[in-house]
């Protein structure tokens, strides 16, 4: 596995996470357009900004992941799974970057 290609990715992904989480988070705070005096539409304003917030949550979540496994690869850990200190191999890490744990140990906290 090429580390140096895997934090390229993994920044590269960062990086996008950044932008969507900055612009979900300028659409929930930032509005120009004043709240619709239809109550119909009060509510699909209501119902989309759930929906934005919870895009946000998920992005600052993946974000934390994401910045876990930049540091894992500066200590020399990311491939180590960090609850049983196995490998956590190469197919699951290519799948799931960000992982840091094994495919037991996932299973094992389902």
């Amino acid at each position: 596995m090429n580390l140096e290609e895997v934090k390229a990715s993994l920044l590269a992904g960062k990086a996008e996470l950044e932008a969507r989480v900055e612009r979900t988070h300028k659409h929930t705070f930032q509005k120009d357009e004043p709240v619709s005096a239809n109550f119909n539409e009060q509510i699909k304003q209501t119902e989309n900004d759930a929906l934005v917030r919870a895009l946000e949550q998920e992005g600052l979540d993946e974000l934390r992941q994401i910045n876990n496994a930049l540091q894992r690869l500066e200590e020399g850990e990311y491939t180590s799974c960090s609850s049983c200190g196995g490998d956590i191999g190469e197919q699951r890490l290519l799948a799931i970057p960000y992982t840091d744990l094994c495919i037991d140990c996932a299973s094992a906290s389902d």
